[in-house]
């Protein structure tokens, strides 16, 4: 069985990232790029600032490091060669304050994404201004002539590759920046030099020329960028950043064009379809179709909820779930150890829940595993459980249809397969999803599976024919004689020794009132200090 698709459906992203705001965009402005685009420009744009402080720096240091006494007689200076040392240092930390201010305009919060990228094409005016009119400067004083290219000219088409905009602002700021190279040889006049008619037409046609290349550019980062945008656009829903990848497609974040509900959709991209052959294409597809229509009949609050179901413009399959804040059982337990017998309990009685509808309707999960139980914060709720991942549900009816399961091969996960699914000697039905929960209570409890074999094969022989140790044996928690009896039960190899439904398994859980021992303030508490709720 490959890896847990939806292992990670419902983590909430949003705790690792940090939260920009962002400007509504106006109807009438043209195209611009989405918000989430919006806010990678911005931060390719902090980058680029801080790369260029370094690179400056480096050269101011290396620059004032020099022994300019060397010099002797500089044809356009007639003044001592600290003077110029001075006016070159000043220039220099003015462009380096330049690119700090920039960066830390990035960082702001309290600056939207679309006024940050506006600061910065007055940093990419502002930029080409002082370089063009330092180095022209410099270059006259030094040689007596002025240069045909600046650093300058290189701002203007490198801009737009690492901060990609709309078309109409790469076009004003990259000519507002070109401008900038025979106006910086206008300000010399103000320096006592007089730039020859040569210079500025050669300033200007290098301008026109850097333009062009940005816009060039500049639309082909665009168009990337709009098609990256329209890929990830299904339905009504715009996916934000991936949560999980596995045999049946990804789990991505995601948001409603038109509500602010967060949402975790799955997708089965028409490539994953093409890359296999036409008989695996087209169980692969049915078997996600058909974890869409049993989660979507399911009504457990226990259950994970279904919002939509569709088809992609580009041949995409996905459906679209609720979104969790919370942890898996298989992450609960790796992160924090084993838990007591009466959290335990507390979790296994929601489980039952969702399994007792399961089975009311003829499904069978067929993968209960703790990757594929969600224990989350839900309302005012905490250690609430949501049951994840019906991709390998079967029905109970024999004559419903098991075309979904190939021949010969065994679906499901073998540290938590039942035996009558890992050797196929009989019929599964609600008993085998019970005994996979007594061995995810098994793990809960100890940290570790019923059974541990150096191949899958040999842990499905396992469960086929050893005795379980009692988990109280294995636990560093203590077990009380009850949950041993439980968990002892659900793992009994004949179907007919185990309880007969989840609704028994839940009662018997009530019976020896496990559960008494952790109370809604237990859960609080734990998730507060644990995972604090994000802002």
């Amino acid at each position: 069985m490959p890896a847990n698709d939806t292992t990670r459906l419902a983590r909430d992203s949003s705790a690792t990232e940090r939260p920009r705001r962002t400007a509504r965009t106006p109807a009438n402005h043209g195209p611009t790029l989405p918000p989430e685009l919006l806010a990678s420009s911005r931060a390719r744009l902090g980058r680029f600032a801080l790369l260029l402080a370094g690179l400056f720096l480096a050269v101011a240091v290396a620059v004032q490091s020099v022994p300019w006494d060397v010099l002797g007689e500089v044809p356009g200076w007639d003044r001592p060669p600290t003077a110029l040392r001075v006016r070159v240092a000043v220039v220099q930390l003015g462009l380096v304050a330049l690119h700090l201010a920039m960066y830390w305009i990035t960082r702001s919060r309290r600056i939207t994404d679309r006024l940050a990228l506006r600061a910065g094409l007055v940093y990419e005016v502002a930029l080409c201004l002082i370089i063009t009119t330092g180095d022209q400067w410099l270059s006259f004083v030094r040689d007596g002539r002025y240069q045909d290219l600046t650093f300058a000219a290189l701002i203007i088409p490198i801009y737009p590759l690492f901060v990609p905009g709309g078309p109409r602002a790469t076009v004003v700021g990259a000519a507002a920046a070109a401008a900038m190279l025979p106006g910086g040889l206008w300000l010399l006049n103000f320096a006592g030099q007089s730039p020859p008619f040569e210079a500025y037409f050669v300033a200007t046609i290098t301008g026109a020329v850097c333009v062009a290349v940005a816009v060039v550019g500049s639309a082909v980062i665009h168009g990337l960028h709009r098609a990256v945008a329209e890929a990830r656009e299904l339905g009504a829903y715009r996916l934000e950043s991936p949560l999980g990848r596995g045999g049946m497609g990804e789990v991505w974040r995601a948001k409603h064009r038109l509500l602010a509900r967060p949402a975790a959709v799955k997708v089965m991209r028409p490539e994953v379809l093409g890359a296999r052959g036409a008989d695996d294409a087209g169980r692969l597809l049915r078997r996600f179709e058909r974890e869409a229509q049993a989660t979507a009949q399911l009504t457990s609050p226990h259950t994970i909820a279904l919002y939509d179901f569709g088809v992609g413009h580009d041949g995409t399959f996905y459906y679209v779930m609720e979104l969790l804040d919370g942890l898996d059982l298989a992450t609960l337990v790796e992160r924090h150890g084993p838990i007591g017998a009466a959290r335990t309990a507390h979790l296994l009685a929601q489980v039952c829940d969702s399994l007792g509808e399961a089975h009311a309707s003829g499904l069978i999960h067929r993968d209960i595993k703790p990757a594929n139980i969600y224990v989350c914060r839900y309302g005012r709720r905490s250690d609430f459980v949501k049951v994840l991942d019906f991709g390998l549900v079967t029905s109970s009816d024999p004559d419903g249809d098991t075309s979904l399961t190939r021949d010969h091969v065994v679906g499901g996960t073998p540290a938590f397969m039942a035996p009558e699914q890992a050797i196929g000697d009989r019929p599964v039905d609600g008993r085998t999803d019970l005994y996979a929960v007594g061995c995810v209570a098994y793990w809960l409890l100890t940290g570790r599976p019923v059974f541990e074999g150096t191949t899958p094969m040999e842990t499905l022989l396992h469960h086929a024919r050893t005795a379980p140790v009692p988990p109280s044996r294995r636990a560093e928690v203590e077990v009380p004689p009850a949950m041993d009896a439980i968990v002892l039960a659900c793992l009994e190899k004949d179907p007919a020794r185990r309880p007969q439904s989840a609704d028994d398994l839940a009662a018997r859980l009530a019976d020896a009132r496990l559960a008494a021992g952790w109370a809604d303030d237990h859960a609080t508490r734990w998730w507060a200090r644990h995972h604090p709720a994000s802002a």
